[in-house]
């Protein structure tokens, strides 16, 4: 699953994104790039469970997946 944080600009906000991602799913594959402010996550949570914990965590996240519900 790929994810656009546009709030994610420095290493210290994609630790913050990581945690919050590992809150829900603890064994997630997660690969932040700050630079282009996009996450890769290999996970079991569906995509609206990581934006809710994600936009709780102050970093809203927009995903390109089909599959991400209301």
């Amino acid at each position: 699953m790929d994810l656009k944080i546009e709030n994610m600009t420095c290493g210290g906000c994609a630790k913050s994104v990581t945690k919050a991602i590992q809150s829900v799913d603890p064994d997630a594959g997660i690969e932040t790039n700050p630079a282009t402010r996009t996450v890769k996550v290999e996970t079991t949570a569906t995509a609206a469970a990581l934006q809710k914990v994600l936009e709780e965590a102050g970093y809203p996240a927009t995903t390109n997946e089909t599959e991400a519900a209301s």
